[in-house]
C-alpha cells in the first residue's frame, strides 16, 4: 500500500494483521481520509468503514499508525498511551512528522502498489 500525506508519499512499514489485510482490500478502490490535529500530538481521521480491530494498550511514538475504535486513523507526531489497534508505522524522523502533521488538517490517501 501507498500512503500520502497532503499529496507527498512516506514510507510506511505496515503490520502484519487482519486489520492491516482488510486497509488493503479496501485501498484498492483507494481511500480518502480527511485528518484534523487533535491533542497537540495527533491526526485523526474517519476511515469510512469499519474494519477488524484487535486492540492493546500502547506507548505511540511519532509516524506511529493505528486504528481506533475500528473506524478512525490516527497518525502521531507526538506521544500518547490508549488502547489502540497498530496499523504500522511512518519510517521518517520526529521532526520530519512533526513538520508535517502539527501545522493544521491534512489529507491521507491510501491506494494500492
Amino acid at each position: 500500500m501507498v500512503l500520502k500525506i497532503d499529496g507527498e508519499t512516506v514510507p510506511v512499514i505496515w503490520e502484519q494483521n487482519e486489520s492491516v489485510s482488510e486497509l488493503r482490500s479496501l485501498a484498492e478502490n483507494g481511500i480518502e481520509i480527511e485528518m484534523s490535529m487533535y491533542g497537540g500530538f495527533e491526526q485523526v481521521g474517519d476511515i469510512g468503514h469499519r474494519i477488524p480491530r484487535n486492540d492493546s494498550q500502547i506507548t505511540t511514538s511519532p509516524g506511529d499508525i493505528v486504528l481506533y475504535s475500528g473506524d478512525q486513523m490516527v497518525i502521531f507526531y507526538g506521544s500518547n498511551s490508549w488502547s489502540y489497534t497498530r496499523l504500522g508505522k511512518i519510517d521518517l524522523p520526529r521532526d520530519r512528522m512533526t513538520e508535517m502533521l502539527s501545522h493544521g488538517d491534512v489529507t491521507v490517501t491510501i491506494g494500492s502498489d
